[in-house]
């Protein structure tokens, strides 16, 4: 996987269904801006609070749907729940998996590296790791990355840690072409290129895909850099700030078939809605 990738929303009806045929628009919606593959059962996408059954369906129908590649979030706390719903992502089309450190327990480094191993021996496709230690409170260490690259089908990493120094100390150890190492911070994106990543995967692709496919697609690293300093008050905004349901309401404004979110998450309030609407209007490309 190369250049930009969404960690698609997963639109829900108000009554917290999924909107399957908003899903199918979305896609389209997104690739028309300019999108270089998908993501769906993402952390941006709710997979959390989607049944076994809903995420198989949800990837099922961005496969579907989709002109571009699909990294299809197969990860769950446990081995057999993994490797379930990476068989079934297989079995839906999907191009390659994205599967999230094991949660909930503290694993050490060498038992994640284990576990990676085990699902890349298992699975049916190219397996993406996924470290995201905001959510799961567990990162993988730049060794840790570096030796399970080794293995023939560990394609890559998603780094959701925020730490520039960390991606570049992994960058510098996973130096295999055939390894795709992406950022998964729209704050950093450009710095990140800078440092050799192959892409992103970034909430900010779902609100504007084409300003970051303008930062990963410019020759020029200046223009890159002030590009992306333009759009960090609005990414932390939809992400750390105001999470999914601000960045939901945000792509409604822009007029993304988005939905809403699913219970325990709650739309944003007046506040936020005015904060996020006043930083839309400084951020709309022209």
């Amino acid at each position: 996987m190369h250049g930009i990738g969404p960690p698609l929303v997963t639109p829900f009806t108000e009554d917290g269904e999924v909107d399957y045929p908003a899903l199918r628009e979305l896609v389209g919606w997104v690739e028309a801006r300019g999108v270089d593959f998908l993501v769906p059962c993402g952390s941006n996408s709710e997979a959390e609070l989607l049944t076994a059954t809903e995420r198989n369906r949800v990837i099922e129908t961005v496969v579907e749907a989709a002109s571009v590649p699909v990294l299809a979030g197969t990860g769950h706390p446990g081995l057999r729940e993994t490797l379930a719903a990476t068989d079934a992502a297989a079995e839906t089309g999907a191009d390659a998996a994205l599967v999230v450190t094991p949660f909930y327990y503290d694993h050490d480094q060498s038992t994640l590296a284990a576990y990676y191993r085990e699902v890349a021996d298992s699975a049916d496709l190219p397996v993406y790791l996924y470290s995201v230690p905001s959510y799961t409170g567990l990162r993988l260490d730049p060794e840790t990355v570096a030796d399970l690259a080794t293995h023939p089908n560990i394609a890559g990493m998603k780094d959701s840690s925020g730490d520039l120094a960390a991606f570049i100390r992994t960058q510098r150890r996973t130096t295999d072409e055939a390894f795709d190492l992406l950022v998964g911070s729209g704050s950093l994106l450009a710095q990140a290129l800078d440092a050799g990543a192959s892409g992103g995967v970034l909430a900010l692709a779902n609100l504007f895909p084409e300003v970051c496919r303008e930062i990963a697609q410019t020759e020029d690293a200046e223009r890159a850099r002030a590009t992306n300093a333009a759009v960090v008050d609005v990414n932390t905004a939809i992400t750390a700030t105001y999470g999914v349901p601000g960045l939901k309401w945000a792509m409604r404004e822009r007029g993304a078939p988005a939905g809403y979110p699913r219970s325990p998450h709650q739309p944003p309030d007046d506040a936020a809605t005015e904060h996020l609407a006043s930083l839309l209007a400084e951020t709309e490309p022209e």
